[in-house]
């Protein structure tokens, strides 16, 4: 079982892990942009907003979710 601590480091360092190619997107040269922009618009940056989200309203979802058990 993991704890509650043990999966808010999870999810803080996997978001800190995928901001590194938005960060990348953002200050390469122009030209290299069209080559990894589906991967930052489409894998990168969902990750990051649903983690973000997880991390900052996750005890409401969990709230919701729990809810509504079969």
């Amino acid at each position: 079982m993991i704890t509650k601590f043990n999966r808010r480091l999870v999810f803080r360092w996997m978001h800190l892990i995928f901001s590194i190619p938005i960060l990348g997107y953002i200050y390469s040269p122009f030209e290299a942009i069209p080559d990894y922009a589906p991967l930052v618009r489409f894998v990168f940056l969902p990750i990051l907003a649903l983690s973000g989200l997880w991390m900052w309203k996750g005890h409401a979802a969990k709230r919701l979710f729990a809810g509504r058990s079969a």
